[in-house]
C-alpha cells in the first residue's frame, strides 16, 4: 500500500497552506503520495525520479510539479539535493492573481504533469544556473517568512509563493524544448480563455492560437483539462458569475452579460447544469450563509 502524506503532518498547526522542505541530500523515503501538491526544484547532484512504473533521470535545475494523488519517489541518488515547496492550491487565492493568464503556468502546473509519461519527462522545466539561483532566493525569502511568522507573514508568504510560481512560469514561457513548445501551444489557448473569457471566443480562434489541427487540439485539450474547449470556457464564465452573485448587487441579466453570455436564459440553463441550482437560488443561499455567519457575532 502506498503511503499518503497528510497535511496535518507537513503543514504548520495553524493550517497555513504553504510549507518548505529542504532535502540536502535527499534520503531514501519510499513511494508515496500526498494530500497536497509540491513544486520540486533539484538544486544539486543527480538521481532517478520514479512515478509508479516510470523512471526519469534528474539533474540540477530540473523543476516540476507533483500533484497530490501522483505517487513518486527517488532512487539511485548521487548527492541529490532538492527543495520541496508544499502547497494546497484549494486554499491559495489564485483567483486574485493573473497567474492563469500565463501560458507557462498552465504548462508547468497542469499540462506537463499530465503529459509527463508520454513525453518521458522531456518537457520538464530546466532552469539555467542564473534562473536556479533566483528560484532559490525566492524560496529563501518564503522560508524566512514561514519560519518567523511575524505580523502579516501570511500575506508576505503568499505573495512570495506567487512570485516564485510566476517566475517559474516565465521561465517555462522561454523554453526552446520541442516538447515544451508543444505544450505551450495548448497553454496559449488556455491563457487566452483566462484573459478574454468575457469576450466572444470561438473554437476556430482557439485552434488558430494553438497552431494544431482541430482534431488534435480538441483531443489534447480535453485530455488535459477534463472538458472540451468551449465547455471549459463556459465553466470559467460560470465560475466568475458565482463570485459576482456572492459579492455584487448586479442583476442576473447584468451578470450574464458581464461574464460573456449574450442571453440570460442560456446563462441560467448552463448555470443550473453546472451547479444544480438557478443563479437566483444560488444568490439566496449565499446570502443566507452570510446572514447565519453574522448572527454568531451578536
Amino acid at each position: 500500500m502506498i503511503r499518503k502524506l497528510r497535511k496535518q503532518d507537513w503543514f504548520h498547526p495553524d493550517g497555513f497552506p504553504i510549507a518548505v522542505e529542504r532535502r540536502d541530500p535527499q534520503e531514501p523515503f519510499g513511494l508515496h503520495s500526498h494530500e497536497f501538491s509540491e513544486i520540486v526544484i533539484i538544486t544539486g547532484g543527480k538521481g532517478v525520479h520514479i512515478t509508479g512504473e516510470d523512471t526519469y533521470e534528474l539533474t540540477a535545475g530540473d523543476t516540476f510539479v507533483i500533484g497530490g494523488d501522483r505517487p513518486h519517489d527517488y532512487l539511485n541518488m548521487d548527492r541529490l539535493s532538492l527543495i520541496n515547496v508544499l502547497f494546497d492550491s484549494a486554499q491559495l487565492p489564485l483567483a486574485f492573481s493573473d497567474l492563469h493568464s500565463l501560458p507557462g503556468y498552465h504548462t508547468l502546473f497542469t499540462l506537463e504533469p499530465a503529459w509527463r509519461k508520454r513525453h518521458m519527462f522531456s518537457s520538464r522545466l530546466q532552469l539555467a544556473p542564473v534562473e536556479l539561483a533566483e528560484a532559490i532566493r525566492l524560496v529563501d525569502q518564503l522560508e524566512g517568512e514561514l519560519d518567523q511568522r511575524g505580523p502579516g507573514f501570511g500575506v508576505m508568504a503568499t505573495t512570495t509563493w506567487l512570485q516564485l510560481a510566476t517566475f517559474l512560469a516565465r521561465c517555462y514561457n522561454q523554453s526552446r524544448n520541442p516538447q515544451s513548445k508543444s505544450l505551450l501551444r495548448i497553454a496559449e489557448a488556455i491563457a487566452h480563455i483566462e484573459r478574454h473569457y468575457t469576450d466572444p471566443i470561438s473554437l476556430k480562434e482557439l485552434i488558430e492560437i494553438s497552431g494544431m489541427s482541430r482534431r488534435n487540439f480538441i483531443r489534447t485539450f480535453e485530455a488535459t483539462m477534463g472538458a472540451p474547449p468551449i465547455k471549459y470556457l463556459i465553466r470559467r464564465r460560470i465560475q466568475r458569475a458565482c463570485q459576482l452573485l456572492q459579492q455584487s448587487d448586479q442583476s442576473i441579466t447584468q451578470i450574464a452579460l458581464t461574464v460573456g453570455f449574450g442571453d440570460s436564459n442560456y446563462f441560467s440553463r448552463q448555470f443550473r447544469l453546472l451547479n444544480g441550482t438557478s443563479p437566483r437560488e444560488y444568490r439566496n443561499r449565499s446570502e443566507q450563509v452570510i446572514g447565519d455567519g453574522n448572527d454568531g457575532y451578536g
